[in-house]
């Protein structure tokens, strides 16, 4: 417990931080009754969730209760609600990635299954924005995350769309204010894509060609393409170690709140 105290306030000291430059005061009503439990609070107990492995809010809740001036509804209510905040940190934190961004970036996508596939027909919560999707496991039913990262692995850009969205189409919207070399693997190729991207001294995109292409890479693109591992090491730690994917809300902005704290919490940590 003294170890879960500690890792709690840890986060309360980095989110009280951003809470000071961002002014999350502004959004208090200046009238009427106090909230139940404060904005920073509510944000630090919901990254020490993702942070600590734990499956459910439900599992936070009784962990804190005794702390708590509040309801289980209430809880769930101000977590989703506060959501968004948690998303401008991010995007504060992606302005400072991209200000010292490496010269190498990464860009992939990842699905995100919002129910097991045997009941995705079934599925109602996710059914407006969750589609079915293929990847190399198999066919899914969920979402996208595509993200743009660094040599270094910092985020610098990320989109969520649904699973059956072409990671092609969303190229130059993740990537406006990106410079380098770009490393994509094959499932970006497309000529007229690469010839469109370029920008002489400025950016290029480099592809991993398909088996059955007569294209051949360079020893030296060759050695750029192995450091495409950084960017799956993002997506393997965002499902295992930070709760990224789940099945268990009940309501759009509960699946999205989710989604925003998993990609806080790998950033903060």
């Amino acid at each position: 417990m003294k170890t879960q105290i500690k890792i709690y306030n840890d986060l309360k000291t980095v989110v009280n931080f951003f809470s000071k430059h961002l002014k999350f005061d502004k959004f208090l009503n200046k009238t009427g009754r106090k909230l139940a439990i404060a904005i920073n609070e509510i944000i630090t107990l919901a990254l020490f969730k993702q942070t600590q492995g734990i499956a459910t809010k439900k599992s936070v809740y009784e962990i804190f209760k005794n702390n708590l001036n509040c309801t289980y509804k209430t809880f769930i209510v101000n977590i989703n609600r506060w959501s968004f905040l948690a998303a401008v940190i991010i995007m504060l934190l992606i302005k400072m990635n991209r200000a010292n961004q490496h010269l190498i970036k990464h860009i992939d996508s990842t699905d995100i299954p919002v129910c097991r596939f045997k009941n995705a027909n079934a599925h109602k919560t996710m059914k407006g924005l969750a589609a079915f999707g293929r990847n190399s496991k198999g066919t899914f039913f969920g979402l996208k995350l595509h993200i743009v990262t660094d040599l270094k692995r910092k985020l610098l850009s990320f989109k969520f769309t649904s699973g059956n969205i072409d990671d092609r189409e969303v190229v130059f919207e993740l990537t406006k204010e990106i410079a380098g070399i770009l490393i994509a693997d094959a499932g970006y190729i497309k000529e007229k894509l690469q010839r469109k991207y370029y920008q002489e001294n400025k950016r290029i995109m480099i592809a991993k060609p398909r088996v059955n292409m007569k294209k051949i890479m360079t020893k030296f693109e060759k050695k750029l393409y192995q450091t495409r591992m950084l960017i799956e090491l993002n997506f393997r730690n965002l499902k295992m170690f930070y709760g990224l994917v789940t099945s268990l809300p009940r309501s759009v902005n509960g699946y999205l709140a989710n989604y925003i704290y998993s990609l806080l919490a790998y950033q903060l940590i």
